[in-house]
């Protein structure tokens, strides 16, 4: 079994860390070897870890993210590939039909529920007129997720101010420039953003305004907030879809799936350094924890 994954982060750890756990667990035909690559961020070093991955003779192989499913798919091989974590499969050109997967691919979404997350920014920042969204233009998950937010906020009447970076070493510098611009910032599900919060949380600190991520590792890195999904439990669904065929289920008839967001998680830290408190109803109900850094 081939696991990629682009670039390290929590989330990603996570995601891989669920699905090599439910498949080595779970599979029963006999012993699951993972070949486990890793980019490093590198697209060169990605590409011929695909290559690397089409000639390994792997029975599958599992892509954290739109980036490596991207690689791996556009290869046309005949190994199925079971992406995780994909925002939106379609749009990203690695499936054309949730229901009926083609291209010798399916897996899970974890669309992010943008509605949700400026309505949680509503109730625990209420205020707020203008918006950053900050993202990385070559990643085709965070731009369809800024579009959606760009959508809603225009929808609400709200005002929103983009910062667009090619590389990590642009982050600090457009996340310094939206701060002196917005009353909070929105970070769609970037891997390179995501890489960097703990810079972007540091800028929003000093000028006072809360950053709402995408994925729990965003706020475990210092965001402020988020509806979030559980990493682990999203690699282990996919592994079970990977299962699924290992047991004679051709790919095409296991439908790629949106996995729900459902879990409010607040950093403590962050919303002590902004002087945010919180009603009992959101105290009882969310997830709370402190900086990882």
């Amino acid at each position: 079994v081939g696991v990629i994954q682009m670039i390290d982060n929590g989330a990603f750890s996570d995601m891989r860390d669920g699905f090599v756990e439910e498949i080595t667990g779970k599979y029963t035909g006999g012993e699951v070897e993972i070949l486990d690559r890793n980019a490093q961020g590198d697209a060169a070093a990605l590409n011929t870890i695909c290559q690397e991955m089409a000639d390994s003779g792997a029975d599958v192989i599992a892509t954290i993210a739109t980036p490596a499913t991207q690689a791996m798919v556009n290869m046309e091989l005949d190994t199925p590939v079971f992406f995780i974590a994909v925002s939106d499969p379609v749009g990203a050109g690695v499936i054309t039909d949730m229901e009926y997967p083609d291209k010798n691919a399916t897996g899970t979404s974890n669309a992010i529920p943008v509605e949700d997350i400026f309505a949680l920014s509503d109730q625990l920042t209420p205020g707020c007129e203008t918006y950053g969204i900050l993202y990385n233009t070559s990643e085709v998950n965070a731009v369809n997720t800024a579009a959606n937010a760009k959508e809603y906020l225009e929808g609400a009447g709200l005002s929103y101010v983009e910062a667009v970076v090619t590389n990590s070493s642009e982050v600090q510098q457009a996340a310094q420039s939206l701060a002196e611009e917005v009353d909070a910032i929105f970070v769609p599900n970037d891997s390179m953003i995501q890489s960097a919060m703990p810079l972007v949380a540091e800028v929003a600190r000093e000028a006072k305004i809360p950053v709402y991520g995408s994925s729990a590792v965003m706020v475990d890195s210092g965001a402020f907030a988020t509806i979030a999904i559980s990493d682990r439990e999203i690699g282990a669904m996919t592994a079970d879809m990977a299962l699924e065929y290992l047991n004679g289920t051709s790919v095409e008839e296991i439908p790629s799936v949106v996995v729900p967001a459902s879990d409010t998680v607040i950093n403590k830290t962050t919303a002590d350094q902004l002087g945010i408190t919180f009603s009992d109803e959101v105290a009882d109900s969310a997830v709370f924890v402190e900086d990882a850094r």
